[in-house]
């Protein structure tokens, strides 16, 4: 049996797709009435993580970000004893206004709401920021260590990942979700974040692609999964960081490391 890449489209059937909408929709429309005196089911959020990405392959974890208004940060930054975690507390509140009766809790960064169907939505309140080069980033709390403020940058990160997977038409999403379902299938008593994932695909990928419509592979069977296993081996096999597409941020690769070379090992089978 081949545990290459193959083109396999969707993995989300639509009708999940269209419960997730829903609910994002719905979870939207909470905090934008206690926070910015609206009723929209879209301003002030977005998709964020794997599924925003565009590389999830599962519905067990959805990650959205809800942007705040900045006199709230200026409103709980002056709190003393973890202001971040009053912020959760807060959102949290709003958000069981319409889900009274679901599972919802504050949890180090996000308010995490649990579905008994098994969908578990993380909503990360955030503030729109600006860095040196005057890139718009997003403030977001972080309640360990008595609380301090993080910073993230999604929407450069999902730029990166469209416009490289548009351009070798689709290859870099099929790898990232086939290796999740490596992860998922052989290996899922080890870590292996999905940042790490599309990280790694990201930078090792290079001059591959599916073959354009019309056309055929010249490559053999195998090559380019050889190619990302001995871009690990040569590359990150001993390296402690690795760097998010679009964001460039800093990315922890210690504790998914042992996972990855075992996923892309499977892979070259």
């Amino acid at each position: 049996m081949s545990y290459h890449v193959s083109k396999h489209g969707e993995i989300i059937p639509m009708d999940t797709r269209m419960i997730i909408s829903t609910r994002y929709k719905t979870i939207t429309k909470a905090v934008n009435r206690e926070f910015w005196n609206s009723t929209s089911e879209t301003s002030h959020s977005l998709y964020v993580g794997s599924y925003g990405r565009g590389t999830a392959v599962d519905t067990s974890d959805i990650d959205m970000l809800v942007e705040l208004p900045k006199s709230e940060y200026d409103r709980f930054d002056i709190y003393k004893g973890n202001g971040q975690s009053r912020l959760l507390q807060v959102v949290k509140s709003a958000i069981q206004t319409s889900y009274p009766r679901t599972d919802v809790r504050a949890d180090g960064q996000v308010v995490e709401i649990s579905f008994t169907d098994g969908i578990k939505f993380e909503v990360l309140p955030a503030f729109v920021s600006s860095d040196w080069y005057e890139n718009v980033t997003y403030q977001y709390p972080d309640t360990n260590m008595g609380g301090n403020w993080r910073s993230t940058n999604p929407k450069a990160e999902q730029e990166a990942m469209r416009s490289k997977n548009n351009s070798d038409y689709g290859l870099l999403f099929d790898t990232c979700k086939h290796m999740r379902y490596i992860r998922d299938s052989f290996f899922s008593s080890y870590h292996l974040s999905g940042i790490v994932i599309d990280s790694f695909v990201y930078a090792a990928i290079g001059g591959w692609s599916w073959s354009q419509p019309s056309s055929t592979s010249s490559a053999p069977a195998g090559d380019y999964e050889k190619h990302l296993y001995n871009t690990y081996i040569n590359t990150y096999r001993y390296a402690s960081t690795i760097t998010a597409p679009g964001s460039n941020q800093t990315v922890d690769l210690r504790n998914s490391r042992d996972c990855l070379e075992k996923v892309l090992y499977k892979m070259t089978q």
